[in-house]
């Protein structure tokens, strides 16, 4: 652990949306936390404001899909704020198209930063947490992994998350690692502005439309998600494992 006992937590993709939001629930809960990004710069905001709180957080520059910046990154977050005992898999891109239409890299490139970003940033991970005999790991699925018209790719990247959420749970339980995966619907993200775009409608609009299909009558905020994998990332969930948690606003599946 960190100084003084602090748990030390990292979260991908957490310059903005959920992964920023999960960043400072972690850090409200007392976590260090390592905000990790593609661009090191863009995650200031997070940083700042976990610290204006009296939080510690540090900003790291990361490609998720490449090995040799996940070492680093990982190596990085150790010696600066100590062993990682929380990791949370939050990056993704999208690259919606039709089937017909998607080409090569669009497969390539989702598949690479969720699914191989999620399996690199365990894998560094977990031995810090095998050392320390005790982890969480929480992995971002997505309600898309029942099928998404228009996201074969990301559909597909969200399904194997869980498959993957769930093989980790399997593996590293016996060293008192937890893995659990949570599925986001309809969540106010900059991806979700960029998917009402990509169908021609207004974000308010599109918002609206969605909010009529969900029991709760509203759209979901980042802090709705953020909420959940802290308590999984909580001593009170110590004995949930290997599940996928919707937050949906109501049942999917």
């Amino acid at each position: 652990m960190a100084q003084d006992g602090q748990r030390v937590a990292i979260v991908t993709g957490a310059a903005r949306g959920i992964g920023a939001a999960t960043a400072r629930r972690l850090a409200a809960d007392g976590m260090a936390v390592a905000v990790i990004d593609l661009d090191e710069a863009a995650c200031g905001g997070t940083v700042d404001a976990i610290t204006a709180a009296g939080g510690r957080a540090l900003a790291v520059g990361a490609d998720v899909s490449k090995a040799d910046q996940v070492e680093a990154a990982v190596g990085k977050v150790a010696g600066s704020l100590g062993p990682p005992a929380v990791l949370v898999n939050n990056a993704g891109i999208i690259r919606d198209n039709l089937l017909f239409k998607m080409t090569e890299d669009d497969w390539d490139a989702v598949l690479g930063v969720h699914l191989r970003g999620a399996f690199l940033m365990s894998r560094a991970a977990q031995k810090h947490m095998v050392d320390q005999g005790h982890g969480r790991i929480v992995n971002l699925s997505s309600s898309s992994a029942l099928g998404n018209r228009g996201q074969v790719n990301y559909s597909a990247a969200k399904a194997g998350m869980q498959g993957f959420t769930k093989t980790l749970a399997i593996e590293l339980g016996r060293f008192g690692i937890t893995a659990n995966a949570v599925a986001p619907g309809f969540i106010v993200t900059d991806m979700t502005a960029a998917t009402a775009a990509r169908v021609g409608m207004g974000f308010e609009e599109f918002q609206q439309a969605a909010a009529t299909q969900i029991p709760v009558r509203r759209v979901g905020q980042a802090e709705d998600v953020a909420h959940v994998i802290s308590f999984l990332c909580g001593e009170g969930a110590g004995f949930v494992s290997g599940q996928v948690i919707y937050v949906a606003g109501g049942p999917l599946c």
